[in-house]
């Protein structure tokens, strides 16, 4: 599938309309095709502008809204190339340092991903009538948070 591209007036405009291929399908559908929605972002930036894409608050604004609009998306974002952490990066505090690059605010992150993880499973169990616990460790594992069993267990 092709990168999704997130223009800059979609970004003005808070307009969610390049993710409406994805929210049109039925969510059963969404969550079994796994993590291979791409999203790419133009943004303007001046030559000069030391900030990272994330660090720009229009587009996080934007990432923020999709992310209130479709829980689902975190879980549908590709991670080798990077589009998942992207997207987490713009709703979870970080910092960025060229040479140690981007670290997540540890407690932010466990908040965002616990709170994510829960969502995410009673999503799927409620739509696809099973859990997904397998894919939902590999996404937080791909954000660097190790999950213990015992996390599943207490949701049982």
């Amino acid at each position: 599938m092709d990168p999704v591209l997130i223009d800059a007036e979609s970004i003005r405009r808070l307009d969610l309309s390049p993710l409406q291929i994805w929210s049109d399908q039925p969510l059963k559908d969404l969550l079994e095709q796994g993590p291979i929605l791409e999203l790419n972002f133009h943004w303007p930036r001046d030559p000069d502008d030391p900030r990272e894409l994330a660090e720009c608050p229009e587009p996080r604004l934007w990432s923020l809204r999709a992310d209130a609009r479709y829980p689902w998306l975190p879980l549908m974002l590709e991670r080798d190339r990077g589009s998942l952490i992207r997207h987490v990066a713009m709703v979870v505090p970080h910092s960025f340092n060229r040479t140690e690059g981007l670290r997540f605010d540890p407690q932010a992150l466990e908040l965002w991903i616990t709170h994510r993880l829960m969502q995410l499973d009673d999503l799927c169990q409620e739509q696809l009538d099973r859990t997904m616990r397998g894919n939902l460790s590999q996404m937080s594992a791909a954000l660097g948070y190790e999950l213990n069993d015992s996390f599943w267990a207490l949701l049982n």
